[in-house]
């Protein structure tokens, strides 16, 4: 039993990251139908943003991460503005071969700026002490609380914002119908762009806690997490904010579960076998609404 409540309080650990990241996509998606696959590369750019902040001007964890914020939200609106804004009436597939090439250009401009070596984050930049329970075979390290912490008060932020602002309110008029929300006087691309402005900063958060988590980043970092988190976004319902948060931490947990049970080679084949299933038995998700097409 112990076994098992500590695979489930990594896998909660590793879910919440994949959650924040998922959020990013699930976010994208619900207002103009496109996978953004350069936002497991905004993350790694936010984790690089929170490390320079902690090694080179001595701030605090909580000004790293809203520094990796504010940078990464003003990357996510850069790559709207210069990216996708001009492709809003192309097809998806020209969206999406774009989202693509924006994530290789993000890599590997990191790749020749800080070359491939990984770097770590400051040892005692949180409280590493651990709280032992179950006659001290089940551990929960300051690491995990500061995830969990993070996690539930970002959720919490994003879900008042989207339920009680105005700004929040556009946004849900848009993903409804963007031709009506323009003519009762929204502005359609300046919503997009602060819907990539809260889905990038909700990554660079996610990018510094798997810096902390894993001590160690580098600039091709973002790929799997960055997939995984894609999973878990299409496992909750895509377009759904409460189906990528369920999302992550199921397929977070499932993977500390296999990991612990099982093997970590496996846990990768794992995740992209619910990807898998999920398309094959209920392709809208756990969360997703089957609206059919309309002709």
């Amino acid at each position: 039993m112990s076994e098992f409540t500590q695979q489930i309080i990594n896998g909660l650990a590793l879910g919440s990251i994949y959650a924040l990241i998922a959020l990013g996509y699930t976010m994208v998606y619900g207002i103009i139908k496109l996978i953004n696959f350069a936002h497991g590369d905004v993350m790694m750019v936010g984790a690089y943003a929170g490390f320079f902040s902690i090694s080179y001007f001595h701030t605090n964890l909580v000004v790293a991460l809203i520094v990796s914020m504010i940078v990464c939200a003003v990357l996510g609106v850069i790559i709207d503005r210069l990216a996708y804004k001009p492709l809003r009436k192309s097809s998806r597939i020209a969206a999406l071969i774009t989202a693509i090439g924006v994530s290789f250009l993000l890599e590997y401009v990191f790749v020749w700026v800080f070359t491939a070596s990984s770097r770590s984050y400051t040892k005692n930049v949180i409280n590493l002490k651990s709280y032992h329970f179950m006659a001290n075979q089940v551990t929960l390290t300051g690491k995990d609380i500061l995830i969990f912490s993070v996690t539930v008060f970002l959720m919490v932020l994003l879900q008042y914002i989207i339920k009680q602002t105005r700004i929040g309110k556009a946004m849900r008029a848009v993903s409804l119908d963007q031709e009506a929300a323009l003519l009762m006087g929204i502005n359609v691309d300046r919503i997009i762009s602060f819907t990539f402005a809260i889905g990038s900063a909700l990554a660079a958060a996610a990018g510094v806690l798997v810096g902390v988590y894993y001590n160690s980043i580098d600039p091709l970092m973002g790929i799997m997490p960055g997939i995984k988190a894609f999973v878990a976004a299409v496992l909750g319902g895509i377009g759904s904010i409460p189906g990528a948060v369920i999302g992550g931490y199921l397929l977070g947990t499932l993977e500390s579960l296999v990991s612990g049970y099982g093997s970590s080679l496996y846990r990768d084949a794992v995740a992209f076998g619910v990807l898998i299933l999920i398309l094959l038995i209920k392709p809208t998700g756990i969360m997703g609404e089957d609206t059919g097409e309309k002709v």
